[in-house]
């Protein structure tokens, strides 16, 4: 079924209010998942509902959770996000980063102790909007643990994400966001709810055989690292900056809840540029890539970040397309909390 993006943040809404959220906290979960929809990336959008409503049953997240600062200076801190919500603590602690690299010209935030902090790439649009460029590393510290190292036969990887921004003048910032694996979880649970295989090279069973149903990486199997040795390499280091910087600590065996901790760095390019030379040098370059002869007519070349910013332009005029099992998740999350069928469905119907 195809909902409007209105729609469908009001409907979310209403079923973390109704869950014990705040309305300012439930409005600004819904909001990051349906944008991470619009961009394309059902993996991190509203499919994540069931998980975190049944963080809230289970006590394992904090609705209240805020942003406490437990370190600062005029150009660093590290931030404690009481295990809140981390839609809540990411938009926080990027306002704080923005302001500092604003004054100061280069800044760093350190996050500790949040719950799932949601598609990173809208940390890197938050920055951007202020005209900043920024670089962010994030792990999940145990229960993230879903991938397997280069040359070994168990999950000891976290499932990390490095993340980094340009802003361009007058036009969609470069956006590079990706997780050091061959794919990130919410995709597998994604294609699992499809119906729909994975593609060759991404999983391993759990006897360490290649695999292309994601039901067997459910069933005690791993992702394998992006590049190979390669992505092996960058996850580890984006775990030891993530982690270790912040005090929330890298990828162990032994974590009972899902915490993630990013650091994210910002770059005020104004004071240490030629504004109108910068400027030019960004589009030269960008439009000197992207003028490359394609190979396909149909699919030209494109800067990191493009697809989502066209998926988002589209999804916005045609609405969101929601599967039917992902609906019937939903549906059933929001009956336990005491929203009928009806009243669902009312929230999602254009008037």
């Amino acid at each position: 079924m195809k909902i409007s993006a209105q729609n469908l943040t009001d409907a979310v809404t209403r079923i973390f209010v109704a869950g014990g959220c705040d309305p300012e906290t439930a409005s600004c979960i819904a909001e990051n998942l349906v944008d991470s929809n619009l961009c394309g990336h059902d993996s991190h959008g509203v499919i994540r509902v069931v998980q975190y409503m049944s963080y809230l049953r289970n006590n394992t997240v904090n609705p209240r959770g805020r942003m406490q600062v437990a370190y600062e200076t005029p150009s660093v801190a590290v931030v404690d996000g009481q295990l809140g919500f981390g839609q809540v603590i990411g938009r926080q602690a990027m306002n704080l980063l923005a302001d500092k690299a604003e004054q100061t010209g280069l800044a760093m935030v350190s996050i500790r102790n949040s719950s799932h902090i949601g598609r990173i790439g809208a940390w890197v649009e938050q920055l951007a909007s202020r005209d900043l460029i920024s670089l962010h590393f994030m792990n999940t510290t145990g229960l993230g643990m879903l991938a397997m190292p280069f040359g070994g036969t168990d999950r000891r990887l976290s499932l990390c994400v490095v993340a980094a921004g340009v802003p361009l003048p007058d036009r969609d910032p470069v956006l590079l966001d990706f997780a050091t694996t061959m794919t990130a979880e919410g995709k597998l649970r994604v294609a699992r709810n499809k119906g729909v295989p994975v593609p060759d090279g991404q999983i391993v069973d759990s006897t360490g055989n290649p695999s292309t149903d994601a039901n067997d990486f459910y069933n005690g199997g791993a992702i394998l690292p992006m590049a190979g040795h390669k992505g092996h390499g960058l996850t580890m280091i984006a775990d030891l900056l993530a982690g270790a910087l912040s005090g929330g600590g890298c990828t162990h065996p032994d974590e009972t809840l899902m915490v993630n901790t990013m650091t994210s760095i910002a770059i005020n390019p104004g004071p240490m540029t030629d504004r109108d030379q910068y400027a030019n040098e960004l589009i030269r370059y960008c439009d000197w890539v992207t003028g490359s002869p394609p190979r396909n007519p149909d699919q030209p070349v494109q800067l990191p970040g493009q697809m989502e910013f066209n998926n988002r332009r589209r999804r916005t005029a045609a609405g969101i397309e929601v599967d039917d099992l992902t609906w019937q998740q939903i549906s059933e999350t929001a009956g336990s909390v005491g929203i009928s069928a009806d009243e669902l469905g009312a929230l999602v119907v254009d008037d």
